[in-house]
């Protein structure tokens, strides 16, 4: 431990008061850029809550901290990590295929009736995380990029819906569950849905042959051609039956369900087109289920800061989990620098 005296002084005629400066680099708050890291990391990635992370640093470390200090220190570490994540979004939004899906995220205190509690929303852009409080399709649109050029995998929630559909590949985990749905329905949904799950079933016999190298692309391409005229025959034949604009019956569901999935048809093949597009937005999901449990843990956020705060921790333990590099050393890295003015590290691989 370094301990830093500063000398001072009072002029004996004005009483203006005068005091040495800190050597570059050290933080006025009196810890280090390790302790600072530690602190984040404890209050971020696994989830403790200030009055958690002071007990730990006074057991693990004899460091007493109030709760003040470990949300300054957190605040401290998004500005030391904005340049990084920023550097991060711009990376994600050129590469060829982009993953992408949101969940809940509310923002502001739980007290009841609390007219400052908003419904915000946690979008991930494979690895990169933002909290916005909407889940419109212009936030969509400012998140992927309106000039974004390769192909975007996602559901078909309606904030994706301007994507064109060339680059476009609405997720077939989806798709099965919309498939089973009608499945577990009776008369015509069950014949419908049973008919498409019997064809998804059969594609990805033939995707999991093509990725362990037993099925050549082009034998995929043939196969598919025939079985996507036959899916496609089978919405359309659903789609066509007649049903009230106010219908609710089973077979009413079925029936716009199967109209909707005509619409980005086109959008159901993009992988089988297009190496490198996974069929399913299963790597968008799973990013998201840290930021899930810690929503669960925590009840969102209760400023835009410390939303900013679990965002910018989720996009660099994601990014830094995908390249097998050390967290507490990028964030000390980084807290390091933003105190001496130099170059952040880096997240991009």
């Amino acid at each position: 431990m370094i301990e830093y005296r500063l000398h001072q002084l009072s002029c004996p005629v004005c009483g203006h008061q005068t005091r040495a400066n800190l050597p570059t680099g050290v933080s006025p708050s009196g810890y280090g850029e390790r302790l600072s890291a530690i602190v984040s990391l404890l209050s971020g990635p696994y989830r403790q809550s200030y009055r958690q992370v002071c007990g730990l640093m006074d057991d693990l470390f004899g460091v007493g901290l109030s709760r003040g200090a470990v949300g300054r220190l957190r605040a401290e570490m998004v500005a030391a990590l904005s340049a990084p994540v920023a550097a991060a979004k711009d990376y994600v939004q050129t590469q060829p295929v982009m993953h992408s899906d949101e969940t809940g995220f509310p923002q502001g205190n739980r007290d009841g009736g609390n007219p400052h509690r908003t419904k915000g929303w946690m979008w991930v852009l494979v690895s990169f995380f933002e909290v916005v409080l909407s889940r419109s399709q212009q936030t969509a649109k400012a998140l992927i990029g309106e000039a974004y050029e390769g192909i975007v995998t996602s559901d078909r929630y309606s904030a994706y819906g301007w994507i064109d559909l060339a680059q476009w590949q609405v997720c077939w985990a989806h798709l099965k569950r919309d498939f089973t749905a009608m499945a577990e329905r009776t008369g015509g949904s069950q014949e419908t849905g049973e008919a498409l799950l019997r064809r998804q079933r059969r594609l990805f016999r033939w995707w999991h042959r093509v990725r362990d190298g037993t099925l050549a692309r082009e034998q995929f391409i043939a196969r598919v051609a025939h079985l996507r005229q036959g899916i496609k025959t089978t919405l359309a034949e659903t789609a066509a039956l007649p049903i009230e604009a106010d219908e609710k019956s089973p077979l009413a569901k079925t029936i716009r369900t199967c109209r909707r999935l005509l619409k980005v048809e086109p959008a159901l093949w993009t992988f089988v087109y297009t190496v490198g597009v996974e069929p399913t937005n299963n790597a968008a999901e799973q990013a998201l289920r840290p930021a899930v449990i810690w929503r669960k843990t925590s009840f969102g956020a209760q400023s835009q800061s410390g939303s900013r705060f679990v965002t910018h921790l989720l996009t660099v333990s994601a990014s830094l989990k995908a390249q097998d590099r050390n967290i507490l050393d990028f964030l000390t890295q980084a807290c390091l620098a933003n105190r001496a003015g130099t170059e952040p590290p880096s997240l991009l691989p």
